[in-house]
C-alpha cells in the first residue's frame, strides 16, 4: 500500500517540479528582457536606495565573471546539469525536493538560454546580469537567485536528514523513536510509586 501511494504521488511531485522550473525561467527571461529594453549597458538604477540597485551588464563567464574566455565550457556544463536533473527527477518523491530541483533546473536553463541565444553567438552568448547589492562583490540575475535558493533549501533538507522520498533518514527516525520510548518509560516509572501507595 505504501509503495502504491508513493507511485501515485510521483506525477504530482514532477508536476510541481515542472511548474517551479517554468516559473523560474519565465521570471528570469522576462526580467532580462525588461532590463535590455529599458536600461543602457552599464546604467545604474537605485531600487532600494543603495541597498539594492539595478546595473545592466553582460557576463561572458561564470559567477563573479570567472572564466570569461571559456563561455562555451559553461554552456556545456549547464546543458549537462539540465540533462542530469531531468533524468534524476524520476527518483524524487518529496514536494520539498521538487522545489529544490525545480529551482535549480529553472535557474540553470535561464542562464543557458542566454549562452545559447544571446550575442555574440550560439553557445558563447553573454548572460544578462543586473541585480547588485553593495555587500556582495557580484552582479547577478533571477536565475542566479533561483540556483542560490535551491542550494539553501538543499542544505536545510540535508541537515534535517530529509530523503528524496520526504522521510527522515533511518538513523534520525531511530533516534526520535528511542527518545519517545525513553520518555514513555520515564513516565511509567514515575507513576508506579503512586500506584503502590494507593494499594498500601
Amino acid at each position: 500500500m505504501e509503495a502504491e501511494n508513493t507511485s501515485k504521488g510521483r506525477p504530482r511531485v514532477l508536476i510541481v517540479l515542472a511548474i517551479v522550473a517554468a516559473a523560474s525561467i519565465a521570471f528570469d527571461q522576462v526580467s532580462k528582457l525588461l532590463v535590455v529594453t529599458h536600461l543602457e549597458l552599464g546604467e545604474v538604477v537605485p531600487v532600494l536606495g543603495t541597498l539594492i540597485q539595478f546595473q545592466f551588464v553582460k557576463n561572458p563567464g561564470a559567477a563573479f565573471s570567472i572564466g570569461n574566455a571559456y563561455t562555451w565550457i559553461f554552456s556545456i556544463l549547464a546543458a549537462v546539469v539540465t540533462a542530469f536533473i531531468i533524468w534524476f527527477a524520476r527518483r524524487i518523491r518529496s514536494f520539498a525536493w521538487a522545489w529544490v530541483f525545480g529551482l535549480l533546473l529553472g535557474g540553470t536553463i535561464g542562464n543557458l538560454i542566454d549562452r545559447l541565444f544571446k550575442e555574440p553567438g550560439f553557445g558563447v552568448g553573454h548572460v544578462i546580469d543586473f541585480i547588485t547589492i553593495p555587500v556582495l562583490p557580484a552582479i547577478f540575475n533571477l536565475a542566479d537567485v533561483s540556483i542560490t535558493a535551491a542550494m539553501v533549501l538543499f542544505l536545510i533538507l540535508t541537515i534535517r536528514g530529509i530523503g528524496l522520498d520526504g522521510r527522515k533518514a533511518p538513523s534520525e527516525r531511530s533516534a526520535e523513536a528511542k527518545a519517545e520510548l525513553e520518555a514513555g518509560s520515564g513516565a511509567d516509572a514515575g507513576s508506579k510509586p503512586a500506584e503502590q501507595s494507593e494499594q498500601a
